[in-house]
């Protein structure tokens, strides 16, 4: 199984849940959904996501995504995984709560670690 990684507000994911598709903000923005590798969601979380609380991570089977993923480099040199259109939940395999620390920075959870 190929797993890509995937932060979003705890909420919007109970949402996606009923309605039998994840649609990101960034779908109407930039034409996708980001996602990340496991060696690279915890910089990701940190530069976009620091301080805020309710997130869940969302470990996603690659295989099972029925919309195109593309792996495309970034402006920061890396490639990370793209998913072009709605994610469908059955791809979706595991969902963890995904919050800082005292600090407001983000560690790399276990079941993350045991991915790699």
């Amino acid at each position: 199984m190929n797993t890509i990684l995937h932060i979003t507000r705890s909420q919007e994911w109970r949402e996606a849940k009923n309605l039998g598709s994840y649609h990101a903000d960034s779908l109407d923005n930039e034409g996708f959904i980001h996602c990340s590798k496991s060696t690279q969601i915890v910089k990701v979380a940190n530069r976009f996501f620091f301080n805020q609380k309710d997130l869940v991570l969302l470990f996603i089977d690659s295989d099972r995504v029925k919309a195109e993923i593309r792996y495309e480099e970034a402006e920061i040199g890396e490639v990370f995984p793209h998913i072009y259109g709605e994610l469908n939940v059955d791809a979706v395999y595991k969902v963890i709560n995904f919050e800082p620390g005292e600090d407001g920075f983000f560690e790399l959870p276990q079941e993350v670690v045991n991915l790699e």
